[in-house]
């Protein structure tokens, strides 16, 4: 398949810090080597009881995104409106992306790999059934991603394609950052992080690891191919890569 154009959008993946404590107040203490061009890109609150009447703690998500980059995917972004779907929002994908994120990922979790065609590539299905046959069942677990633990979502790369018939596809590679508290070994799964959260006035914490997941999306523009996005790459931190 030769290529056309190819859009490299890079984004700073991992935090400046490694351990968060959050306080009643909901106020996460940082340390000083953060940095001052550290900005907040998202967030996720915690309520100290169900009716959720105390004081809320926030877990912030920070990293730097390059600006040269961000602009060049702003360029991809208007290709892709100007030569491929006029009514293209990167704002509306990346929220579905999301939901197939959420879906597919529970689905691999619970070993379902016949639920998954129609979103998979058939090519990848068989490929996910072979790794995730050796996994442990805590890094199963691992592979689910819940609505409430998604911590920041962003796209990657951008490409393009044409092929040799003439065939036209585009392709974007999305990057989730997710917590869980499956028991993994410290060891297991390189470059994550561990955040300890404060819950309720007695000072009580519970670890949660931070692991990241790579999702491609692809879809055919050609005329006449049906208009669906499928999945052409899956990788979760160390567990499926």
């Amino acid at each position: 398949m030769a290529v056309l154009f190819r859009g490299c959008c890079r984004f700073q993946s991992t935090l400046s810090i490694s351990r968060v404590v959050l306080t009643g107040s909901g106020k996460a203490r940082l340390p000083r080597s953060a940095g001052a061009g550290v900005v907040a890109a998202a967030a996720r609150q915690y309520s100290s009881e169900p009716g959720g009447n105390k004081p809320k703690q926030t877990v912030v998500f920070v990293g730097i995104p390059n600006p040269v980059i961000w602009f060049r995917t702003k360029i991809y972004y208007f290709l892709i409106r100007a030569y491929f779907d006029k009514e293209f929002n990167i704002e509306e994908f990346t929220e579905g992306a999301k939901q197939a994120f959420i879906h597919v990922s529970r689905l691999l979790s619970q070993c379902q790999f016949q639920a998954l065609e129609g979103l998979v590539a058939k090519d990848l299905i068989g490929k996910l059934e072979e790794k995730c046959s050796l996994l442990p069942l805590s890094s199963m677990q691992a592979l689910s991603a819940d609505p409430d633990e998604i911590m920041h979502s962003t796209p990657g790369d951008v490409g393009i394609y044409y092929d040799d018939n003439g065939r036209k596809f585009v392709s974007i590679l999305m990057r989730f950052w997710y917590l869980t508290n499956a028991h993994l070994p410290e060891d297991s799964v390189e470059g994550s992080r561990i955040f300890q959260v404060t819950i309720g006035e007695e000072g009580e914490t519970e670890s949660k690891r931070l692991l990241t997941a790579h999702y491609e999306f692809q879809r055919e523009f050609t005329k006449g191919v049906a208009p669906d996005w499928t999945i052409t790459r899956i990788e979760h931190s160390k567990l499926l890569d």
